[in-house]
């Protein structure tokens, strides 16, 4: 089989991508990125093992077209926005981690033996942790929002221009210097061709690209298609220069970042550069050269230990100095503990400008295998490594974390000492149009989250907000928890919403919870918990979708020759209409407006009566003349009072005897229609030592007897002192 696939590009392709396949699915049960089985795919294909790999150049060019897509895209999504506003840390963070690792770095490779320049090139191989590996594993884990996620993100996009950045050094004196120039020379030289490629990227940038991109962009083949020319051919432009083509791929990206396109452009690309990069990382497992190996496990241990510890600790100690609490300095540092793919590529460059040896670059390959796979389960497994942990980590955290304890606008008190209705865990689209209707309502509501520009917005607009995450057990010292009825949080993660529920149990909260559900799996559980109520965003939204298409209106009439119009009105829940009659609604006495129909979970019902009752979420379909159509909808509506809201919750139940009462004794309970005359509901009789519960309507009463009555506290309390009602 092996010799038939020799000298055969199809056969030896297809042998390289069914490993490649078979090891991934191995890689996805054990939690592992791909990366680490694609380096896996290349020792099993390459000379040391099964030795399917001989055609080598293609799988170069493969791999040199993945590097540029690659630096393609990080171009082109380069976004220093996200370094603006995730304030001073990321950049902070960022930088002193790469200094911190690169001049460690450097100390460690020279005492490990490593020649200069190869001491170089490890140190600044070690300074770079993985964008895509990191993201990915954030985004599985729903913590890419997550405070210490944008962080970590942020500081990333630090490194990625850092990365860049080194590519351009060492291709610069790389080439010049093994021409025999001085330094100053090359550096005068590359000067000159770096400034002319800018001067060209930017002028086409500013007359050419636009336009072009607008008409290219009627057909999505040809936009991605040019993408892809623009890329390969930036890049060779760069490699011509003395630059390497992954400069100049990173500077075609970053050319098209400014366009309306950019971001079609990148979906279009992410899955044909992890396609292609897949072969870069096979050739890099194919060149590991085994007979070195055994002498640099040693070094490669030293440095992978170095990696998985130092780097997360330089993150602890900036973050913490920075004011940010321990839980989330060490989740952000875990994200930086392992090399990335650029670390490879930085390698990969040292070796072909002759730089470093293979056995230099195998060093490199082995601490990124050793990282990668034991940062994957430090990162899956963070929170209960830092329960483990959390008391060692207080030396890293300030006596005031005030990054994650100020933001609050209570007043002088402070949230502690307010009664609130509802704190509010996230403050994001669903979350603020929830904060939104509970406002609507009067309820006094706390906010928390851990986007600044959301918390400036809610802090305009006088609600109290809390810098933090709510996954993080501290969070809670500052919140008023005693004097809060509800807990509610839009968080959409199982974890999240099991660490609250514990956090609140731990704290002895007497209040109610509600947690927001991704599927009916996540509800079942929750219910299993005991939580007081499950929001389920996108079922409700398609069901109150559903409903609205199939409401009673497509059934009216279109063309109407008479000065009437019809419109539907959903009743809103926090309207003061909601649960009553239609005769209790004043629409054709104050409007002249009529109901014709009352659409309900898509059914329709048509002409109904005086009595029939409106619920929140029912489509009502008015008919009246046009002008006082709007008005009929503001008074349908109309929102209740504070007052209203606050009588109506609040329920007593009462022992009512009917000593003094003869007017009770002897009847029946319909005859004396306690619901109707007096606005409470008989639910017991204690009648000697017999308890009659849930008594029928027939049930006489008798003279002995007390009711066990519930309802609003105004109702019962004239009952209690034998006064007479009103009827309700």
């Amino acid at each position: 089989m092996l010799s038939m696939v020799h000298g055969n590009t199809f056969y030896e392709t297809a042998i390289i991508l069914s490993l490649a396949a078979v090891l991934g699915i191995l890689g996805q049960r054990l939690r592992q990125p791909l990366v680490i089985m694609f380096l896996a795919t290349g020792i099993l294909a390459g000379p040391a093992c099964l030795g399917v790999i001989r055609n080598y150049e293609q799988i170069e060019l493969l791999a040199s077209i993945g590097i540029a897509l690659l630096l393609f895209i990080v171009g082109l999504r380069l976004d220093l926005n996200l370094i603006r506003t995730t304030g001073p840390v990321a950049l902070a963070t960022g930088l002193g981690q790469i200094v911190f690792t690169s001049v460690i770095g450097f100390v460690i490779a020279l005492a490990l033996g490593l020649p200069v320049v190869g001491a170089v090139y490890v140190a600044v191989a070690l300074t770079f942790s993985s964008t895509i590996i990191i993201v990915k594993l954030l985004s599985d884990k729903r913590e890419i929002d997550a405070l210490h996620g944008r962080i970590a993100v942020g500081f990333l996009i630090v490194q990625d221009i850092a990365a860049v950045l080194a590519l351009v050094a060492l291709t610069t004196f790389g080439s010049g210097l093994s021409r025999g120039q001085s330094p100053v020379t090359t550096s005068l030289l590359m000067a000159l061709k770096g400034a002319g490629l800018l001067v060209g990227i930017g002028l086409l940038m500013r007359y050419v690209l636009p336009r072009l991109l607008a008409k290219l962009a009627q057909s999505q083949e040809m936009l991605v298609l040019f993408a892809i020319a623009w890329a390969v051919l930036v890049g060779a432009a760069s490699e011509s220069l003395g630059f390497s083509k992954e400069i100049g791929a990173f500077l075609a990206g970053i050319s098209l970042a400014t366009t309306e396109f950019r971001d079609a452009i990148s979906a279009k690309l992410v899955s044909l550069r992890d396609f292609l990069l897949l072969f870069f990382f096979i050739d890099l497992g194919a060149r590991l050269d085994w007979s070195t190996v055994g002498a640099q496990l040693g070094a490669s241990l030293w440095l992978s230990l170095f990696v998985l510890l130092g780097n997360p600790l330089i993150v602890l100690i900036i973050m913490g100095a920075m004011g940010y609490r321990r839980r989330t300095s060490f989740l952000a540092g875990l994200t930086v503990a392992q090399i990335s793919e650029f670390s490879l590529i930085v390698g990969a460059l040292g070796v072909s400008l002759g730089h470093i040896s293979r056995e230099t670059m195998g060093l490199i390959t082995l601490v990124g295998v050793v990282t990668i796979f034991a940062s994957t389960y430090m990162i899956l497994y963070s929170q209960p490594l830092y329960q483990f942990l959390s008391p060692v980590l207080r030396i890293f955290e300030r006596k005031n974390p005030y990054r994650e304890t100020t933001g609050d606008t209570a007043g002088p008190a402070g949230p502690m000492d307010a009664a609130v209705d509802v704190i509010l865990v996230g403050l994001g689209n669903y979350g603020s149009g929830l904060a939104e209707r509970l406002l609507e309502r009067r309820m006094h509501i706390v906010g928390v989250d851990f986007d600044p520009q959301a918390l400036e917005r809610w802090r305009a607009r006088g609600v109290s907000v809390l810098y933090g995450d709510m996954a993080d057990p501290e969070v809670f010292e500052q919140l008023p928890m005693r004097n809060a009825r509800w807990v509610v949080s839009t968080v959409r993660s199982k974890d999240v919403s099991f660490a609250l529920l514990a956090v609140l149990k731990q704290r002895g909260y007497q209040g109610k919870v509600a947690l927001t559900a991704a599927d009916q799996a996540e509800a079942t559980l929750y219910e299993r918990a005991g939580v007081h109520a499950i929001l389920r965003p996108f079922s409700d939204a398609a069901e109150q979708a559903a409903d609205a298409l199939t409401d009673a209106m497509h059934l009216l009439p279109q063309d109407v020759d008479w000065p009437v119009a019809f419109q539907e009105v959903r009743l809103r829940s926090g309207s003061a209409f909601a649960g009553q009659s239609l005769r209790d609604i004043p629409l054709r006495s104050l409007t002249g407006v009529s109901v014709l129909a009352v659409s309900r979970a898509g059914h329709a019902h048509y002409e109904p009566a005086p009595d029939f009752r409106v619920y929140p979420g029912d489509r009502i379909i008015l008919m009246g003349s046009p002008g006082v159509l709007k008005q009929a909808e503001g008074l349908i509506n109309q929102m209740e009072t504070v007052e209203s809201v606050n009588r109506r919750e609040r329920f007593e139940v009462a022992e009512i005897p009917l000593d003094g009462r003869p007017d009770w004794t002897g009847k029946t309970l319909a005859e004396l229609q306690f619901r109707q005359r007096y606005g409470v509901t008989v639910v017991g009789i204690h009648r000697g030592d017999e308890r009659l519960t849930s008594p029928g309507p027939n049930e006489q009463l008798l003279e002995q007897d007390r009711l066990i009555v519930i309802g609003t506290a105004d109702r019962i309390a004239p009952l209690r002192h034998h006064e007479m009602l009103q009827p309700a």
